[in-house]
């Protein structure tokens, strides 16, 4: 028999040993997500100076905007700050009511290298921000696409950086992780705990690079680039028409052919503040979570079915253990017993998550105490889970509404 702590009942060998073996699930967590991190390159090992005598390819980036009037102007600014030197900037007015076109406009103060361009009428069976960027690419002239949200900032090396880490990987269609801005609480607990799960699912750059299943591919819609060339053979946005999670379809059709899609970290080249706040939060990920990430799924039709129990595990993973240990430590303070065994495991469990949190504020340049706001973001993430699950393929955004294929 084994003795911890003053007051607790001794556990067996065998009790410790379950404990353990039952914890392993989660204390192998931050060991797999350092070593998917490390494989997956950074747009900082780019050396630029190095690579000035490279061809300089024509870069389009495309740039759907609705109603996004808090965002585009400084947006359309950091775009124009890029460095490399044969660039066009398409923004895409997709009937916005707030001024939006207006404001890219006087963003663009005249660049002759922006295009501000009106979507048409939306036709049936497109979600707006595919028929937007379809709309965009129309007007495009660059062997290079780059496809970016209004929400993002990008730094005058993001567009080199990536079409040389795009050459190196040799990759055709390349995303980027950039920096997510956090302004609110709710924000902060809930970001890292999606990341972690998009993440877990999909591992790094050299897990996609070697995927020989579209399904283990994924792209990262507020910041991708590829070749026109490969988008037109694809149909461009037309395939993906009807998926509120076009980014991931996106990346499964250019697999689904044989070409590579990878990822790189541009933490210091690529900021986007997503949501601001837990209502737009609650919305956001909501359309994606079920409607979205089922396609995510392996085993066909089966998958599909099983996918909500996928889904919810991972809110369930993190909540119990503190839930276990609260229990515990509440029981042990009522002078009531606990078991050592549950104890010792929800100690190393709510540690390991605790670890993987802290490495993912770090990753993205935050403190690492905010790790502690884990127990809240699984809350929320369980509670958006729940309700997309309870919507089935029924979106709205951006007020409109769809059914996702």
């Amino acid at each position: 028999m084994l003795s911890f702590l003053p007051g607790l009942p001794s556990v067996s060998l065998l009790g410790a040993a379950s404990a353990a073996l039952a914890a392993t699930p989660w204390l192998a967590a931050p060991i797999v997500l350092a070593r998917r991190l490390r494989t997956t390159p950074s747009l900082d090992d780019i050396d630029l100076a190095g690579t000035t005598a490279a061809p300089t390819p024509r870069v389009s980036i495309v740039l759907p905007a609705r109603n996004e009037a808090v965002h585009i102007a400084a947006c359309v600014r950091s775009i124009r700050a890029s460095t490399w030197p044969d660039l066009e900037l398409i923004v895409v007015d997709d009937h916005s009511t707030d001024g939006t076109g207006d404001l890219a406009r006087e963003a663009a103060a005249g660049d002759p290298r922006v295009t501000i361009v009106n979507a048409q009428d939306l036709p049936p069976g497109w979600f707006g921000k595919q028929w937007a960027c379809q709309s965009g690419a129309a007007h495009a002239t660059g062997s290079l696409l780059l496809f970016t949200d209004a929400d993002t900032r990008h730094a005058p090396d993001l567009v080199g950086r990536m079409v040389r880490m795009r050459e190196r990987r040799g990759a055709e269609l390349l995303s980027v992780a950039g920096h997510q801005a956090m302004g609110t609480v709710w924000e902060r607990a809930v970001q890292p705990s999606v990341f972690t799960l998009i993440l877990t699912r999909y591992g790094g750059a050299d897990a996609m690079e070697r995927a020989t299943n579209p399904r283990d591919v994924v792209a990262n819609g507020q910041c991708f680039m590829l070749s026109r060339r490969v988008y037109d053979a694809i149909g461009g946005h037309e395939p993906v028409r009807g998926f509120v999670a076009e980014d991931v379809m996106m990346a499964q059709a250019i697999q689904a052919r044989g070409d590579r899609v990878s990822l790189a970290l541009g933490i210091g080249q690529l900021s986007t503040r997503m949501y601001d706040g837990l209502s737009s939060l609650m919305k956001g990920w909501g359309k994606n979570m079920y409607a979205g990430g089922r396609h995510a799924m392996w085993w066909g039709a089966v998958g599909q079915r099983l996918y909500p129990l996928f889904l919810l595990s991972f809110p369930l993973g993190v909540l119990m253990p503190f839930v276990a240990l609260a229990w515990c430590v509440v029981a042990m303070l009522l002078g009531g017993a606990a078991s050592t065994a549950l104890l010792l495991w929800s100690a190393a469990t709510s540690a390991a998550i605790l670890t993987s949190f802290a490495a993912a504020n770090r990753l993205n340049g935050d403190p690492i105490r905010r790790a502690l706001l884990a127990p809240l973001g699984g809350a929320i993430v369980l509670a958006i889970c729940v309700s997309a699950i309870a919507r089935g393929n029924n979106v709205r955004w951006k007020d409109r509404g769809y059914v996702s294929q």
